[in-house]
């Protein structure tokens, strides 16, 4: 049988992707084209040449990547700090820009031994578990109200837990309801969260649009329903110094800092932008008196 340069294809990939408005093409191309050999993206330049059904497969990856299929869901699986989720159809995918409001959150834990942690609107317990690898220490709970979502949290948590991180412990709740894990009142040390926050009608790429859980991307109104209920619930859950860290929408850079500004209970409030320089995720501290 026979084989073809690998470079050709990966190229061809990337003219394809470019063609469909996907915005990393090259970026994508590589990483597809190592999840169809088995192999680190870095790997590539070391398969020169590929046999003809590796070619077949990568095409149609790359096909339905054309057709703004997020990558994620074509690979199975997202990164999150040091952690691989799997994702697919019913979770939403995470993004490279949490992992600035993951690295914020962990440094605000540099001083507490055995800290505890909630991540509330979990998803695919992403953050969560990225948060009880970087810290074997932490309790840390993850909370999410969707069934399909959680079915995705337990599968996540259960491998992290089989590879040897600390198990989370994840809870079926509503950020909404006043009790949710009332039984934690003023003890925990950080609070995070990448809650539904885009305002209703607002144009999104096709990958969110068509594939993204709709009630995991838009909240109603102006976006801020659920932060409203996630600022409410970290206000009641910290601890004296603790932190929270709340991901929002890039429109609401002056409107999800002064939610936290009207908490008495919250001071330092500041606001973060993400790789792209656009305000992304909105941090506090719970007053010490």
């Amino acid at each position: 049988m026979t084989r073809q340069p690998l470079r050709l294809a990966v190229q061809e990939a990337e003219r394809m992707l470019a063609a469909a408005g996907v915005d990393s093409p090259r970026a994508d191309a590589e990483l597809l084209a190592a999840h169809v050999l088995g192999v680190e993206r870095s790997r590539l330049p070391f398969v020169p040449l590929v046999d003809i059904p590796v070619i077949a497969e990568l095409r149609k990856l790359v096909e339905r990547r054309a057709k703004r299929e997020p990558l994620q869901y074509l690979l199975g699986t997202a990164v999150m700090g040091g952690v691989t989720v799997a994702v697919g159809p019913g979770v939403f995918v995470p993004r490279p820009e949490t992992e600035l409001l993951l690295a914020w959150g962990l440094s605000t834990l540099e001083r507490t031994a055995k800290p505890v942690v909630v991540d509330l609107c979990t998803g695919s317990a992403a953050l969560a578990l990225a948060v009880a690898d970087a810290r074997p220490d932490a309790v840390v709970h993850a909370v999410e109200r969707d069934r399909g979502a959680l079915v995705w949290a337990r599968r996540n948590a259960n491998a992290r837990a089989d590879a040897g991180d600390t198990p989370i412990r994840l809870h079926a709740g509503d950020v909404a309801d006043r009790t949710l894990l009332d039984d934690l009142d003023g003890t925990v040390d950080l609070v995070l969260s990448n809650p539904p926050y885009v305002p209703e009608g607002s144009p999104v790429s096709p990958e969110v649009a068509d594939y993204d859980p709709y009630h995991a991307v838009f909240a109603p109104g102006d976006g801020l329903e659920v932060i409203r209920k996630v600022v409410d619930c970290a206000a009641r859950l910290l601890r004296p110094g603790g932190a929270v860290a709340i991901e929002h929408d890039d429109t609401q850079g002056e409107s999800a800092p002064a939610l936290l500004s009207t908490r008495r209970v919250l001071t330092d409030v500041q606001d973060h932008r993400d790789l792209a320089g656009r305000p992304r995720f909105v941090t506090a501290l719970r007053a010490r008196s």
